[in-house]
């Protein structure tokens, strides 16, 4: 079923090829796309083999989750079905595990991050087998795959994002395609 939010996110890129930068919170229109029945799994699914599939060097213990990452997720046609759920729920426990680094801070305990698309690979799973089904969890694991920090606006929407967001556009155009298949 073609929406209208896939338009409001190309807005998102236009405001940061004219301002530099975009917040955070635009991205609530991602909400209620996610609404939708299938989408939110297929979503999580989508980020965690992109994060997965970065380009990087990476050794030891995060170098072998990176490759089952990989070997599970990448490769996958968006909106396919029959992922090995059990090996799904393993490397998410797995990558649970193997970030679950905490210190306490004045404000209270606070997760430390060595491997930001693990991460990411790690929330996908978890948006994926329904653990966090709410649309809400949608849109932070799409803020957490878009934003990147820049000196000048902070936190945000700006530079390295805009690619981020193009790709999610054609997700959900090809997601939505599919549906009007099936419908």
């Amino acid at each position: 079923m073609r929406t209208s939010v896939p338009e409001k996110i190309i807005k998102i890129i236009d405001e940061i090829d004219a301002k530099g930068n975009a917040n955070l919170t635009r991205l609530t229109v991602l909400k209620k796309w996610f609404e939708h029945p299938g989408r939110l799994p297929a979503f999580g699914l989508w980020v965690a083999a992109r994060a997965a599939s970065r380009k990087g060097k990476t050794a030891g213990a995060a170098g072998e989750l990176f490759d089952e990452a990989r070997a599970l997720l990448v490769g996958r046609k968006i909106g396919a079905s029959g992922l090995d759920r059990t090996a799904a729920e393993d490397l998410h426990r797995r990558l649970r595990d193997f970030q679950n680094e905490h210190r306490n801070q004045n404000w209270g305990p606070v997760r430390i991050i060595h491997h930001w698309n693990l991460l990411l690979v790690e929330e996908g799973l978890d948006v994926y087998l329904c653990r966090h089904d709410s649309p809400s969890h949608g849109y932070k694991l799409a803020t957490d795959y878009c934003q990147h920090y820049d000196p000048r606006y902070g936190n945000g929407l700006n530079g390295p994002s805009r690619t981020k967001l193009e790709e999610i556009v054609r997700f959900m155009f090809n997601l939505e395609a599919l549906e009007d298949d099936v419908a």
